[in-house]
């Protein structure tokens, strides 16, 4: 027995290839999304040159744009180089020995014009502070030590009266007087004597019969007179005085080793000024407070302690208040530093120039060293 085979038509296979798909589900899944590929696909192609075209659409029409405007403005100093800061006026204490010398340039004042000198001078030195041997650990303002002292008050001399010099003879002690030795004298020359003596010849020599006793080596003065007026017991003369020396206070020097080329008179570069002389008086009256507290107490801190102390002083020379202690000392010593600024003030009021410069209140900051 034979058996044939016969093909299906073509026109039926699709369907039934869907169909038998589509009635699975696993089949199902996989069909739809190769039908959602496919469509995805199509839709890109008639779709996607619109999108991805750059050149601008003629049948838009656009509203023509518009100039922007806008304003800069520069602020007037915006381009103007600052100018250099300008360092603050120092104030230096300068050796009051050395003359009067305006200096070159200096940004230091002081009580009196000088300019910066030592007796060795240093090589191409240029500074404005003499060379000195002394501590790196402080600030000092000083380059001469000394010792102030206060003065002796002395009650004026009344006027001494007009007396008449009258003629007084000085009286003076007899001397004691020899006859000259030798059995024959002659006094005077005379060629035709001779004597056993020999002495030098005196153009001095007196003929002397006896001897006179007195006192030795006493000039012989004859007929000696002087004009010396009248002493007055209830009038006495002023007593002669010794010429006041200038006086500094003691110094604790701050070790520069720059010093200057010029040479003389240890000094610094400093310009004269009212403010300068008035806080060379105040740190005088400071350091003699500050060594009579010590020396009333006979309590001293420890060598080498420190006491900063910076208060606020206003035109009036009152200390308004003390605005800082930093005590490095004892307690003790930091309460002299504060009593030495308080205790003599008011220093005296301001000048107008000071006024105009400092306003109406300074802070000051003063640094006392126990050594």
């Amino acid at each position: 027995m034979s058996q044939t085979i016969v093909s299906p038509p073509l026109s039926l296979t699709p369907r039934r290839f869907f169909a038998r798909m589509w009635n699975d589900p696993d089949s199902r899944s996989i069909l739809i999304g190769l039908i959602g590929v496919i469509l995805v696909h199509l839709l890109l192609y008639f779709i996607a040159p619109s999108l991805l075209r750059t050149d601008p659409s003629s049948l838009i029409k656009r509203p023509a744009a518009k100039p922007r405007q806008f304003s800069i403005d520069l602020a007037p100093d915006a381009f103007v180089p600052k100018p250099p800061v300008k360092q603050p006026m120092k104030f230096v204490e300068t050796n009051p020995n050395a003359p009067d010398n305006p200096p070159d340039k200096t940004n230091n004042f002081a009580a009196q014009n000088q300019q910066v000198a030592q007796e060795k001078p240093t090589p191409q030195g240029k500074s404005d502070h003499p060379a000195l041997e002394g501590q790196k650990d402080i600030h000092s303002t000083q380059i001469v030590t000394g010792q102030l002292s206060k003065p002796v008050e002395q009650a004026p001399v009344p006027p001494l009266p007009e007396t008449t010099p009258k003629e007084v003879k000085i009286t003076t002690t007899r001397p004691e007087q020899n006859p000259l030795s030798g059995f024959e004298k002659k006094i005077g020359e005379d060629p035709t004597a001779y004597g056993s003596n020999v002495a030098n010849r005196s153009d001095t020599a007196k003929n002397i019969p006896e001897k006179i006793d007195g006192a030795k080596n006493v000039p012989l003065i004859e007929g000696a007179a002087a004009m010396q007026p009248t002493i007055d017991r209830n009038r006495p003369r002023p007593r002669p005085q010794i010429v006041k020396q200038q006086q500094v206070r003691p110094a604790i020097f701050e070790e520069n080793k720059f010093g200057t080329s010029n040479m003389g008179i240890i000094g610094v570069s400093a310009q004269f000024s009212k403010y300068g002389v008035y806080l060379q008086k105040l740190v005088e009256i400071v350091q003699a407070q500050w060594d009579k507290i010590l020396s009333d107490s006979r309590v001293y801190p420890p060598s080498g302690s420190i006491v900063i102390v910076t208060f606020v002083m206003n035109s009036d020379g009152q200390i308004a208040r003390i605005v800082n202690v930093d005590n490095r000392a004892t307690e003790q010593g930091a309460q002299a530093c504060t009593s030495a600024i308080t205790v003599p003030a008011p220093y005296g009021p301001w000048t107008e120039d000071m006024k105009a410069m400092l306003g109406k209140e300074q802070e000051m900051t003063f640094q006392f060293y126990y050594q």
